[in-house]
């Protein structure tokens, strides 16, 4: 399991085996981050069959950032730090 945890806001987020979760201020993603910067439908999460984690940004407007690098799409590893809009995720694996 995966663990994405924000302090401010407080968030806390859990991936199983092969999730596939969406992340964005509309009511009908999975993750929702109702803070400013934050686009509707922002980004995509996935577990691959490995285990591994996945970061996809999904055309939002102010980007996607892993380790305070823009990326399109990111494999994310436990200790990185996954940014969209304002909120700041820590990323921790959970085994």
């Amino acid at each position: 399991m995966w663990i994405l945890e924000s302090s401010d806001p407080e968030l806390v987020f859990r991936l199983h085996e092969r999730s596939l979760k969406t992340v964005g201020r509309a009511p009908r993603v999975d993750f929702v981050v109702d803070a400013p910067l934050v686009s509707r439908l922002h980004c995509r999460l996935s577990i691959d069959v490995d285990n591994g984690l996945d970061v996809e940004d999904l055309g939002s407007t102010n980007g996607t950032f892993v380790n305070g690098r823009k990326v399109r799409r990111a494999p994310l590893r436990a200790g990185d730090t996954l940014k969209v809009g304002r909120v700041e995720f820590a990323v921790r694996a959970d085994n």
